[in-house]
């Protein structure tokens, strides 16, 4: 009986924790079930590279002091912390959608300026998607800057808001 007892309650545990990542993802203010099939097989990308709307990159970073931003993050990134640049080309549309795997500061700079967000969620407790910003922007390029990451690896998908 109480093998039984051990076993109901390991399968109903586990059932918890399902059920609280699915809740913990829900809790965002817009779905990310993109971001929940684009991050796993996200390639490979360096600093710098090109992103493209509606794709993700899994980025290696390097340390922020190393960096050089085309603008100041607005949040300063702590020592020993890891950043990266991208560059995207803005739809005419003018909305993104930049999402994070992990913690970590995003800036959109467009023509030397940091551009405002229009929109923020985030969540501590859906597994391998942390924040959502969103920005309303001219068409044309613009520079991604990452900051502030405490691990050395961050998933970014670029999107279009649903």
């Amino acid at each position: 009986m109480k093998k039984v007892a051990i076993c109901l309650f390991a399968i109903l545990a586990g059932t918890s924790v399902a059920m609280a990542d699915d809740a913990g993802c829900a809790a965002f203010k817009w779905p990310v079930t993109r971001e929940q099939a684009l991050f796993p097989a996200a390639p490979a990308a360096q600093p710098g590279a090109a992103l493209t709307v509606g794709q993700a990159a899994d980025f290696m970073l390097t340390a922020v002091d190393t960096i050089s931003f085309a603008v100041p993050p607005e949040r300063a990134p702590a020592a020993g912390t890891f950043g990266a640049t991208a560059n995207v080309a803005v739809p005419p549309e003018g909305e993104l959608q930049v999402s994070l795997s992990d913690e970590a500061w995003i800036d959109v700079v467009q023509d030397g300026q940091a551009m405002k967000s229009v929109a923020f969620s985030g969540v501590k407790t859906c597994p391998g998607i942390r924040k959502s910003v969103r920005f309303k922007l001219p068409a044309g390029a613009a520079t991604i800057q990452i900051s502030g990451a405490k691990q050395q690896s961050i998933k970014v998908a670029v999107l279009a808001p649903e």
